[in-house]
C-alpha cells in the first residue's frame, strides 16, 4: 500500500513538471538556457566542481520557476478577480525567480568567461 502511494506521489510531481514545461513560457526559456549552458560546459570542458555549481544553479532556477508557477496558480484560484495583494504576491514570487536567474547568470559568467578569454587569447596570438 505504501509503495502505491509513493508511486502516485511521484506521478503527481511529474505531471506538475510536465504541465509547467508545456504551459509556462518562462519555464521554456529557463530550459532553453539550461541547454545552452550545458552545451557551453561541454565545449569549454568545465571541471567536476564547475559542473556541480552549474547543476546547482540550474536546479535552483528550475525549482524557483516551479514554485513561482505554483504560487501564481494558487493565487489565481484564491483571488480570481484583480486584487492588489494577489498581484503583489505574484510579483514577489516572480521576483524571487529573477533573483535566482540573475545570480545563476553571474555564476555562469564567473565560470565561463575566463575559459572564453583563454580561447580568444589563443586565437589572437
Amino acid at each position: 500500500m505504501a509503495i502505491k502511494k509513493l508511486i502516485k506521489s511521484f506521478t503527481y510531481a511529474i505531471e506538475g513538471i510536465k504541465s509547467a514545461v508545456k504551459n509556462e513560457q518562462n519555464m521554456k526559456i529557463h530550459l532553453l538556457m539550461m541547454e545552452v549552458v550545458i552545451i557551453f560546459g561541454l565545449i569549454l570542458n568545465i571541471n567536476y566542481y564547475e559542473w556541480l555549481i552549474i547543476l546547482i544553479c540550474i536546479m535552483i532556477v528550475i525549482s524557483g520557476e516551479l514554485f513561482n508557477t505554483s504560487i501564481e496558480k494558487a493565487v489565481d484560484l484564491a483571488s480570481p478577480n484583480q486584487n492588489p495583494i494577489a498581484k503583489l504576491s505574484k510579483d514577489i514570487a516572480a521576483g524571487a525567480v529573477l533573483v535566482c536567474a540573475i545570480f545563476s547568470s553571474i555564476i555562469g559568467l564567473i565560470i565561463f568567461l575566463p575559459k572564453v578569454f583563454i580561447i580568444l587569447k589563443g586565437l589572437i596570438l
